[in-house]
């Protein structure tokens, strides 16, 4: 039986399953979005519950908090994030036929980070403020960068291993590696008490939207 190539055009219901996906992951951040620039009560008070409690685990906790600054600091951090896919964009542009999808990768997490900061300037979120704080952070607090940043590097990195065939094995410990990695990010940022609950879901959702939509731009325009 044929199989077909990696550079094969694309079924369209795959592409349009993407692009569903993306439209229903900007709706659902949209949603997100006005719930919270409108101060709307029972995510406020939904917030401010949850960061009361994990903020209190911390301060008793300290060798665990530890932890969760250096994983949040280093191990996760958006620097940490856009060096790896730095690395990939490399790698790609030296295989010389991937030069395009190497293009595509870097102005995707650009124009994430352009999105992520225009909304952060645009809802001017406060961050949590504690007595007794655990660790600190800039920037307004909506949407958390660092959980939009890890989805979309690790989501858009998971997808080309995908792509390019990668074997059963390897994708599944890059899976297991990327859920690890995007899931305790987000709760270490509101274990150090320097974002909401719904910033990080945020994060979260509208890097799966960029993601989505990367992905339907690929396969409608990779030549």
């Amino acid at each position: 039986m044929h199989q077909p190539s990696v550079d094969s055009p694309p079924r369209p219901s795959v592409r349009h399953t993407t692009l569903r996906a993306g439209i229903a992951l900007a709706s659902i951040s949209l949603l997100l979005l006005v719930l919270v620039a409108a101060e709307w009560g029972p995510v406020i008070v939904l917030d401010r519950v949850l960061s009361r409690t994990t903020h209190r685990w911390a301060v008793e906790e300290s060798g665990l908090t530890q932890v969760c600054r250096v994983l949040t600091d280093w191990v996760w951090d958006p620097q940490t994030m856009r060096v790896l896919c730095a690395g990939v964009v490399l790698w790609l542009v030296w295989r010389r036929s991937a030069w395009w999808t190497a293009a595509w990768l870097a102005v995707t997490v650009a124009v994430s980070t352009c999105v992520q900061q225009a909304m952060k300037a645009a809802v001017g979120r406060e961050r949590p403020v504690w007595p007794d704080p655990v660790d600190s952070a800039h920037y307004a607090a909506f949407p958390s960068g660092h959980a939009m940043t890890a989805t979309v590097v690790l989501g858009l990195l998971l997808w080309l291993l995908h792509h390019c065939r990668a074997g059963r094995t390897l994708f599944r410990a890059a899976l297991a590696v990327a859920l690890v990695s995007v899931a305790g990010v987000g709760l270490t940022r509101v274990w150090l008490g320097v974002h909401w609950p719904t910033d990080v879901v945020a994060g979260w959702l509208l890097g799966a939207m960029v993601v989505a939509l990367a992905v339907t731009a690929h396969k409608r325009w990779h030549p």
